[in-house]
């Protein structure tokens, strides 16, 4: 009997035996998915492949499994928590090399295995734009670095994709590290001996700073053990603990989501109501905005705490760097914008004219006086007696509206998609300026990778249990709804600097959109998020549940769509974000980000002109007061 299964699905099954072979691992549970691909703890998400298995996407495919396999082979835990530093730049680099490394052991080995990752790799720094780098402020260190340190440990020289990144730092690395890069291919198989020497070269590149207390050499594990047998003891019970794929600490996202069966995994903590935007005064009489777990009978919402907000912070996007600064990424960003220029701009226009449209007069048909109708002139002729062939005219009621576009600044959006969201967010706040639709245009991160001011006063509280969110807030103001877009069009620059994209809570950032939205005085008021993943947090996420922000973020957008007035849409940039919004698109290039976005925003206008129209029809039984026409009986009388 012939099998009708295709060959996708005997690849999948032999990928998931030779990922479970290579690691180690017969337990391995290996899945395959449109999602961003993950690691976490036993449990893997991999890319799905097409069902022509192409070579070169075959290869990309088992590069990531390979990647993921050889994390759990040759990647202690508990060794890399005894001796990684504490500041956030230092870990980026710390993290990238340790993957530089356990991926370097399996090139080594087998030859197919180095192909397959630096496919992957190839495939990962183009899609991040790093082919299209051409200044140090757009090229991250830790990515350098690591690339640098897979080149001494493999002899392979950067992927075609990855070298204006690289050469952008070469020589200052070389410089200040180059005699400690020359060790590290001698302790390649010893993670304890390889992280001390990543320390050094740490030093060397000046985040000596960063490191924090220097680890006791000859008991550093026993130091550690008893201050993180509770960490470990949450991760293994939880199953969640992270493992970052790529070779960057910017690539959190990878790790992103619970998986399938992560909703069995939650483990509800009880908290007090935590305001998630204590630092934004915005609020109205008689509007009391909404607060995470305000619902104390909705039993589905997940208990959410936040260890600290002392340290969160509401920004503006100028407070962030000096003028001279913000002027020249917004010349970078305007070089940009010529590319897509007239696509975009032709988008716009479109929008301009349904929004200016619908905002014009409307006409109600077969009545029984008003303007003859000429369209019904036959009638008339040859039945004076017929009636309905009147219309009048109705001034459209084009409600004042505000909209919110609020853009997810993770790491994971670094290249082109941040790139093409603020081309798109500048062009729709012109556009919607013009048609009289207020536009506010807002991002979320964090202040630091892993923890930040929060984790370290965590840790020196003796690491309670389960302390909810534990990182730094970052949310930043780019346009605020009453300023016009010619004064505030330098800040969208921002999102071109290096180092500001970090990780993303984003269940707390859609609170505080929300609240300013509140806040405003439009009848209508729409919030656009923009995001590429679920809301990923090394630091909270290693001390609590896997899916703890995923899950409070799933409670926000039930609240904002369900008992609140404002109107939600969300656009995935290579993520299916369906799964959280009811009303959202996924896109899978961050070129198509400007028609998704028009669209969404043109679907609703759409929606409420329908909906007036349709009312106004319903009333039209009702004989309207006469407008400069005749009525049907004095039409008669004059026939």
């Amino acid at each position: 009997m012939t099998s009708k299964e295709g060959p996708v699905e005997p690849f999948k099954r032999a990928l998931a035996q030779t990922m479970r072979t290579i690691a180690a691992e017969p337990e391995l549970n290996v899945t395959f998915g449109t999602e961003a691909p993950g690691l976490r703890g036993l449990r893997a998400r991999l890319p799905l492949p097409s069902r022509t298995l192409p070579p070169a996407e075959v290869a990309q495919v088992r590069g990531v499994s390979d990647a993921y396999a050889l994390r759990i082979a040759h990647h202690d835990e508990k060794i890399n928590a005894s001796l990684q530093p504490e500041g956030g730049n230092a870990l980026a680099v710390f993290d990238a090399v340790e993957q530089a490394r356990v991926e370097a052991i399996g090139a080594n080995q087998m030859a197919g295995m180095s192909q397959n990752l630096t496919a992957a790799l190839e495939q990962r720094c183009a899609s991040r734009g790093y082919d299209r780098i051409s200044s140090r402020d757009e090229a991250p260190l830790a990515e350098a670095v690591a690339m640098m340190v897979r080149e001494k440990l493999t002899g392979e020289a950067p992927p075609p994709s990855a070298r204006k990144l690289v050469d952008q730092w070469r020589s200052w690395i070389e410089e200040k590290a180059g005699n400690d890069l020359e060790r590290l291919g001698e302790v390649i198989g010893d993670q304890k001996a390889f992280a001390r020497a990543t320390r050094d070269i740490l030093v060397d590149l000046d985040m000596g700073d960063e490191l924090g207390e220097a680890p006791d050499q000859t008991s550093d594990d026993a130091d550690d053990q008893e201050g993180d047998s509770q960490d470990s003891s949450e991760q293994s019970q939880s199953g969640e603990a992270e493992q970052p794929e790529g070779s960057s600490a910017d690539q959190v996202e990878y790790s992103e989501g619970e998986g399938e069966e992560g909703d069995e995994q939650t483990v509800e903590v009880d908290a007090d109501d935590v305001p998630s935007d204590g630092d934004t005064d915005e609020t109205s009489e008689g509007n009391q905005p909404w607060r995470p777990n305000q619902q104390g009978d909705d039993k589905n919402r997940a208990a959410y705490k936040v260890f600290t907000p002392q340290y969160d912070e509401v920004i503006a996007a100028e407070d962030l760097c000096d003028l001279e600064e913000l002027s020249r990424l917004r010349q970078y960003l305007d070089q940009q914008l010529q590319q897509m220029q007239g696509v975009v701009s032709r988008l716009a226009n479109r929008l301009q004219r349904r929004l200016l449209a619908q905002q014009n007069r409307t006409w109600e048909f077969d009545l029984e006086e008003g303007i003859l109708d000429a369209a019904r002139l036959t009638r008339a002729v040859v039945d004076p007696m017929q009636p309905l062939a009147f219309k009048v005219e109705h001034d459209m009621n084009f409600r004042d509206t505000v909209v919110t576009l609020l853009l997810d600044n993770s790491g994971s959006m670094r290249g082109r998609p941040i790139t093409v969201a603020a081309m798109c967010a500048d062009i729709l706040a012109r556009t919607l300026e013009r048609c009289g639709v207020k536009v506010e245009i807002l991002g979320f991160t964090t202040r630091a990778w892993k923890g930040g001011q929060s984790r370290e006063r965590w840790l020196a509280e003796g690491k309670p249990a389960q302390p909810g969110r534990l990182n730094d807030l970052r949310h930043i103001v780019y346009k605020s709804a009453d300023s016009p877009w010619r004064r505030a069009r330098r800040n969208l620059g921002l999102m071109m600097r290096e180092g500001l994209l970090k990780e993303n809570i984003d269940g707390e950032a859609l609170i505080w959109a929300y609240n300013r939205l509140l806040a405003r005085p439009e009848q209508r008021r729409i919030m656009m998020v923009i995001s590429d993943g679920a809301p990923v947090d090394d630091s909270t996420l290693s001390v609590n549940a896997g899916n703890y922000l995923e899950k409070h973020l799933r409670s926000v957008i039930e609240q904002i769509e369900t008992r609140s007035p404002v109107e939600l849409i969300a656009i995935g940039i290579g993520h299916d974000v369906t799964r959280y919004y009811r009303r959202a698109v996924t896109i899978v290039d961050a070129e198509q980000l400007g028609g998704a976005m028009t669209e969404k925003l043109a679907e609703l206008f759409d929606d409420e002109t329908t909906l007036r129209r349709g009312q106004l029809k319903a009333r039209g039984q009702d004989a309207p007061k006469k407008r400069g026409g005749v009525s049907a009986r004095a039409a008669r009388a004059v026939r």
